[in-house]
């Protein structure tokens, strides 16, 4: 059963990429105190995700931030090395926190994964986006089709927030 608005986000390990290297992230850390907008997708460098997914979040995070918001987080089933490459490649910088959900476990736990496997990506995260507000879901918004950003986009946040 997939989480919904009123829900407390659970327990679950991510990782980031820092100068010293990966280092894990709880999501009692991340969630804890804080009101934070996390989106996930199905993959780094994936077509949809590389140009509209991330990029909308990237240049709306300081109308994002000025709502409140302390921090927007990237979730993808990828490894921390391919989370802080991606956030490289697509110039993030300091806008958006890029996290690792490697095994899966917080998507899993969430019940937002998908079935990637069709295309040679295995069990991977559906495309949502949610504000959390210390650690409780208040919006959720899930695609509907996975091939656009507009449900779960930055432009619906920030109606939102």
């Amino acid at each position: 059963m997939a989480v919904k608005e009123g829900d407390k986000i659970p327990d679950a390990t991510l990782m980031h990429l820092t100068d010293k290297g990966p280092a894990p992230l709880k999501t009692s850390e991340l969630f804890g105190g804080k009101k934070v907008v996390l989106f996930a997708l199905p993959g780094a460098f994936t077509p949809t995700c590389s140009n509209q997914h991330l990029p909308g979040f990237v240049s709306h995070a300081d109308k994002i931030k000025a709502k409140g918001v302390d921090t927007i987080a990237c979730l993808s089933v990828n490894d921390a090395f391919v989370m802080g490459a991606w956030g490289k490649d697509q110039n993030v910088g300091d806008s958006v926190l890029m996290v690792g959900d490697g095994n899966g476990d917080l998507t899993k736990a969430l019940g937002l994964e998908m079935d990637g496997s069709g295309f040679g990506m295995g069990t991977r995260s559906q495309r949502y986006s949610m504000i959390v507000n210390d650690g409780v879901v208040e919006k959720l918004n899930i695609e509907q089709n996975p091939g656009q950003a507009i449900d779960s986009g930055a432009e619906r946040i920030l109606e939102q927030l």
